[in-house]
């Protein structure tokens, strides 16, 4: 297992003990009520670190509108201007979000170092394809994931000379290849703790598959503290994909909803039915396994270590419980009567 040097983010503790979720507000920064309300409801979802860009002073006023209205650690992402940093550390902010190195001159980087050192705020380097310096480019020929690594450590070493260590470092591309190979390889060179994403995934669809793709590959291999998955949806969106790519490589707690994909034997209308246990679980903080089976090949044999499920026959089903047919059940009442059973766990 990789050893992390531990940074506290707020209330949460980058480890390598337990992943974090975060989200972005797409809300404008100069909409304070409708920022703030998008917080809450990203909480409300399972959101565990929010971060919301400060693109200039005036949105400074939503750091203290937003930490009075959640519970969950504030993150400012800041670029260019270091004397944004300084006014988000002081109005409160949890985390900043900044590369080192294009805010100015090593003084400008050094207040920023000591103003969070001062606080015990911790800073995330943030690099992607799109943020490579000239020369770093001119040395791979395009963003590489040696390039994204080179970028990340010159910044986090300019830190370092201000003493500074409360690091976090996110190397994210938009090529899912590139930002697998980039984190594996920073991983190896670094105990920072990292934060992963593939960014500009793109749309909900392929968004959660690009992001499920490279983050799923790293989390199985122990790597990264922290996600988030970016999609061009609504943020509520990326906590839900983030809760399913963490339960789909056990690093998640919620219910595991267990499928078949249907056949010919299948005689009851079983896809809407998952759906509709899809979205009756969701929000269930419950560690266990439920099954939606299309016939009994599929059902109490095959799916027998789920908590609890149902097999269909014609136009009925069984309710099953770790593989013993606990009664049978019309087509109309298997959704009650399967969240009944859930309850009762």
């Amino acid at each position: 297992m990789r050893s992390v040097h531990a940074v506290k983010v707020g209330n949460c503790t980058l480890d390598g003990k337990k992943i974090y979720i975060q989200s972005m507000l797409n809300i404008p920064a100069s909409d304070i009520e409708g920022s703030v309300r998008q917080a809450v409801q990203l909480e409300k979802a399972g959101c565990e670190i929010i971060r919301a860009a400060i693109p200039d002073m005036a949105a400074v006023k939503l750091i203290p509108a937003i930490k009075s209205a959640v519970k969950i650690p504030l993150v400012a992402d800041i670029h260019f201007d270091y004397r944004l940093a300084l006014e988000s550390v002081a109005a409160g902010i949890d985390k900043i979000r900044i590369n080192p190195g294009n805010i100015g001159d090593f003084d400008k980087v050094k207040a920023v170092a000591k103003a969070c050192s001062d606080k015990n705020i911790p800073i995330r380097i943030g690099v992607n394809s799109g943020s490579l310096e000239k020369d770093i480019l001119a040395k791979y020929g395009s963003p590489t994931a040696e390039a994204l690594v080179e970028s990340a450590l010159r910044h986090a070493e300019l830190l370092e000379r201000c003493d500074f260590r409360d690091i976090v470092i996110s190397i994210k591309s938009s090529d899912v290849p590139t930002m697998i190979n980039g984190y594996r390889l920073l991983a190896e060179k670094t105990d920072y703790p990292l934060h992963l994403g593939v960014t500009e995934a793109g749309t909900k669809h392929m968004g959660i598959i690009k992001s499920a793709v490279g983050i799923g590959s790293l989390l199985a291999d122990g790597i990264g503290e922290t996600i988030r998955v970016s999609l061009t949806a609504d943020p509520v969106e990326e906590i839900y994909a983030a809760k399913d790519i963490l339960a789909a490589v056990g690093k998640g707690q919620g219910v595991k909803l267990v499928a078949c994909p249907t056949c010919g034997r299948t005689k009851i209308n079983l896809i809407p039915l998952a759906e509709k246990v899809e979205a009756a679980v969701r929000d269930i903080d419950k560690d266990i396994t439920v099954a939606v089976m299309g016939c009994v090949v599929n059902g109490p044999g095959e799916a027998r270590e789920a908590d609890v499920g149902i097999a269909g026959g014609d136009g009925c089903a069984v309710l099953f419980r770790k593989g013993e047919i606990v009664r049978k059940l019309s087509e109309d009442e298997i959704l009650t009567a399967l969240l009944e059973e859930i309850e009762k766990l």
